[in-house]
C-alpha cells in the first residue's frame, strides 16, 4: 500500500514535511483526473502512486476512465500522434464525430461536482463542452506539441481554450498560439514500486534465466513498447556494430499498447530482423508486460538504450539512471532533461548508428565510466525525478486555482 511514511528513508523528513504544509491549504477540495486507461503506460503509474498520496495529504482526489470503442481509441491515438507531428492523417468528419460523440456519451453518467478538473491527453480533452464549467479544468498533455499536425491542433485547440491552465512535460512542448495559461510539471518515478525497488541478486538471476538471458555476457537492453518511434530495428542494426567488437547481448524487452495497432505487426518485424542476424543467439526480443523484469533487466544492464524518434518524456530513462546504469539515447523530446551528455549517459541525433554504437562501446569497455555516469544520473534522478517533487509541483498548481 502506498504510505507517505515509506519515502522518508530516501527523501528525508523535510521534503515530506514541505509536501503536508503545502497541502494543509488544499485540505478537502474535491479533485478530479480523467484518462483513457487504468492498466498500461506512464501516466497510470503515476496516477497510480500520486492519488493515494493526495488523499493521505487530506484531499479528495478522484479518478476516471474515459470509455469507449476501439474505434475511439484507435482513433483518438492518431489525434495523439498527430499532435506530436508523427504522421499526418485523414481528419475526416467522421473521426471527428466518433471522437465528439463518444466524449458527449460519457459525460452522461460522468457526473462532475468536483472542485476541480484534469484531463490527460487527447481522448478526454472534448468533455468541457458538456458541463457547465463551475470549476477550473487543466489539460496534462504528456505529448510534444512542437510540431503538431495544424488541422489536428487546430481542432484540438477548441476544446482547449475553454480550459484555464495547461501543463506539459518540457518548455519546447509550449504553445505561443495558445491563449491560456501554460506550465511545465516533468513526469517523475516512483521509487517504491515494483519496477524500480531493491531487488536481490538471487531475484535478477531467477527472472534473467527465466527469460532465458544469459548472465554471463555483458548486457544492453532497451525497454520500450514496440513501435515504429522506438526504433528496435535501428538498435538491432547499431548492436550488430557493436558486437563485432564486444561478445554482448542485446535484450528489446516491450509490449503492445491497447491503442496502437501497429505494435504487433512492429513487433514480428523486430523478430525477423533479429533472426536475420549473424548475432542472432544474442538477440532477444521479449513481449511481456513485466514490472519486475524492467527492474531486473536495468539493474543487470550494463548500458540501457532508448533509440526513439519521438518521446514525450521517456520515463524508462530515469528508472534506469536511479538504479546507476548509464543510458545512451536520441537527443529528443524530454530524454536531455535526464541525459546529460558526458555525464549520466549519452546523446546522439535518433539516425546517427555510428554514434549510438561508440557510446555503447565505450560503456562496454570502460566499468570505471560506467560507474562514475551511474553514479551521476542515480544523483540525478533523485534531485530532480522522483514522484515527491511531482506532487509538490501539482501541489503548487492546485493551490494557485483553489487556496
Amino acid at each position: 500500500m502506498v504510505n507517505l511514511k515509506r519515502y522518508k528513508q530516501i527523501v528525508g523528513n523535510e521534503i515530506l514535511d514541505s509536501l503536508s504544509q503545502k497541502a494543509e491549504k488544499l485540505s478537502g477540495k474535491h479533485i478530479l483526473h480523467i484518462n483513457s486507461t487504468y492498466i498500461e503506460g506512464g501516466i497510470t503509474e503515476i496516477l497510480n502512486t500520486t492519488i493515494p498520496l493526495f488523499n493521505e495529504l487530506g484531499l479528495k482526489m478522484g479518478w476516471r476512465v474515459i470509455h469507449g470503442s476501439r474505434d475511439f481509441f484507435i482513433t483518438s491515438k492518431k489525434f495523439h500522434d498527430a499532435l506530436e507531428g508523427v504522421k499526418k492523417i485523414n481528419f475526416s468528419e467522421n473521426k471527428r464525430n466518433l471522437y465528439y460523440e463518444t466524449n458527449k456519451k460519457f459525460s452522461t453518467y460522468t457526473h462532475i461536482d468536483h472542485d476541480l478538473v484534469v484531463t490527460h491527453d487527447a481522448q478526454p480533452l472534448a468533455l468541457i463542452d458538456f458541463y457547465e464549467k463551475k470549476q477550473p479544468w487543466i489539460w496534462r498533455c504528456h505529448a510534444d506539441l512542437s510540431s503538431a499536425e495544424p488541422d489536428v491542433w487546430n481542432y484540438m485547440k477548441g476544446f482547449l481554450e475553454k480550459y484555464d491552465h495547461m501543463v506539459v512535460s518540457h518548455k519546447s512542448y509550449m504553445r505561443n498560439d495558445l491563449g491560456i495559461s501554460q506550465g511545465v510539471i516533468p513526469p517523475a518515478i516512483d521509487p517504491l514500486s515494483i519496477k524500480n525497488v531493491s531487488v536481490t541478486e538471487k531475484t535478477i538471476h531467477r527472472y534473467l534465466t527465466k527469460y532465458g538471458i544469459s548472465t554471463e555476457k555483458p548486457l544492453v537492453s532497451q525497454l520500450a513498447r514496440f513501435n515504429k518511434l522506438k526504433d528496435q530495428t535501428g538498435l538491432i542494426r547499431v548492436f550488430n556494430k557493436v558486437r563485432k567488437k564486444v561478445d554482448c547481448q542485446l535484450v528489446l524487452l516491450g509490449f503492445l499498447a491497447l491503442d496502437n495497432v501497429e505494435g504487433q505487426k512492429t513487433f514480428e518485424k523486430v523478430e525477423k530482423l533479429a533472426a536475420k542476424s549473424k548475432y542472432k543467439e544474442d538477440i532477444k526480443p521479449i513481449l511481456v508486460n513485466s514490472d519486475i523484469l524492467v527492474n531486473c533487466l536495468q539493474r543487470a544492464s550494463a548500458v540501457t538504450v532508448l533509440k526513439s524518434f519521438k518521446e514525450g518524456f521517456g520515463l524508462v530513462v530515469a528508472e534506469s539512471l536511479y538504479k546507476g546504469t548509464p543510458v545512451v539515447a536520441s537527443d529528443v523530446g524530454g530524454i536531455p532533461l535526464q541525459v546529460i551528455d558526458g555525464v549520466t549517459g549519452f546523446l546522439h541525433k535518433p539516425n546517427d548508428l555510428n554514434g549510438f554504437c561508440d557510446s555503447i562501446l565505450k560503456l562496454l569497455k570502460d566499468k570505471k565510466l560506467r560507474e562514475k555516469l551511474g553514479k551521476n544520473g542515480q544523483e540525478h534522478v533523485k534531485k530532480n525525478f522522483l514522484i515527491t517533487r511531482l506532487i509538490s509541483d501539482w501541489l503548487d498548481l492546485y493551490t494557485k486555482y483553489l487556496a
